[in-house]
């Protein structure tokens, strides 16, 4: 038997692996570390050269990284002191543990956000327990680019039962008699999973993962594999700005904020009826309408074609913090996994006409940014 040497070789490569195991690693906090300071210097660079025109500030990169767990720690904080003295803000409690952790959430304790509940209700302000924190300011606006919308005051109506336990209690709601029925205000979660209450779906994070169709590339959504024909939900309130064929994502809707910072597209729909029929370019809906079916139309420049192998939802959340971010090259894409984890404590009951075959929500919502949009325009 040979012995076994060990060639100089050898052992240099590896040193030269364990050292790109050790890259790699560290990439993931260098990409987060390197989003915020970007953001960080965009802010204190105020000035430009003579006879050069300043450059915008704004966000450019963001890694959404926070457990759903954690965001529904946030919420039930923030919905549970909507009327105390102080209220705290699920936004600014994720964006001060972001800020603390750098974005790593794998080193998320209970007694970090206990301690910082109980500071600001001793009295303590945001302000002041963030200052000297240099990146609070970035994580407050990533996640609010993020989140923003989801959580607040709308109208419901009466008989959804299971909203009382994923909103305000009793004491946060007060309810109306008008001519169409009883409506309650409340104050709470008003974004909806994608996928309509009581319709199977299976799904795992497939964010970054590669596609081939046309050119290689990333997987810059969620999908959310189910049956063909389950009804697709409207996330949070909004208006149509795109709808229609795209040879990548088939028959899909693109619908954006009232604010204008998050663009949600809904892709693969059904062959021949993809969309809810009161649906057209401009439409303002309302969150936890149905705006579609799940199908599996896409890779093909031919309308209508069936080209995917597994009847899915492509879920994808783009954030726009400036207007050249649209589209090309500058285009921000989140991992929604995690976040569509939390929204599957509130999924849209939904009723089919037997006529036409169409699925309603059973039940309407009045949100006050789709009022306050429709009245400005």
């Amino acid at each position: 038997m040979k012995p076994f040497h060990i060639t100089k070789v050898s052992v240099i490569i590896v040193i030269q692996l364990l050292v790109l195991s050790f890259l790699t690693l560290s990439l993931g906090l260098k990409s987060r570390e390197a989003a915020s300071e970007t953001y960080f210097l965009s802010e204190q660079d105020d000035s430009a050269p003579p006879g050069e025109e300043k450059e915008k500030n704004f966000i450019r990169w963001v890694d959404f990284t926070v457990p759903a767990e954690v965001m529904e720690k946030a919420f039930r904080l923030d919905i549970n002191t909507c009327q105390a003295p102080v209220h705290l803000d699920w936004i600014q409690l994720l964006a001060f543990l972001g800020a603390r952790y750098g974005g790593d959430f794998s080193r998320f304790r209970q007694a970090d956000l206990d301690s910082l509940a109980e500071a600001l209700k001793n009295g303590t302000s945001m302000d002041t327990l963030a200052e000297g924190m240099k990146y609070y300011p970035y994580y407050k606006e990533a996640y609010g680019a993020v989140l923003g919308g989801m959580v607040g005051y709308f109208d419901q109506e009466a008989g959804l039962e299971e909203a009382a336990s994923e909103t305000a209690g009793p004491e946060q709601a007060s309810t109306e008699e008008t001519g169409s029925g009883t409506w309650v205000t409340k104050y709470g979660l008003k974004a909806f999973s994608p996928i309509a209450r009581d319709f199977p779906y299976s799904d795992y994070d497939d964010f970054g993962v590669s596609r081939s169709y046309g050119y290689k590339r990333r997987h810059l959504g969620h999908d959310m594999m189910g049956q063909t024909g389950t009804p697709v939900v409207a996330v949070e309130s909004g208006y149509v700005e795109a709808i229609g064929w795209n040879q990548y994502g088939g028959w899909r809707l693109g619908i954006r904020s009232f604010d204008g910072k998050r663009y949600y597209y809904y892709a693969h729909l059904r062959q021949n009826y993809p969309y809810h029929k009161s649906l057209s370019e401009g439409s303002v809906v309302q969150a936890g309408d149905v705006i579609g079916y799940m199908g599996r139309t896409g890779y093909s420049p031919v309308e209508n074609t069936n080209n995917i192998d597994t009847p899915h939802l492509h879920f994808g959340i783009q954030l726009i913090f400036d207007e050249s971010q649209k589209e090309g090259n500058n285009e921000i894409w989140i991992d929604c996994y995690q976040l569509s984890k939390f929204l599957a404590m509130h999924r849209s009951e939904t009723w089919r006409d037997p006529g036409t075959k169409e699925y309603s929500r059973i039940y309407a919502m009045r949100d006050p940014a789709a009022i306050e949009y429709l009245d400005e325009h």
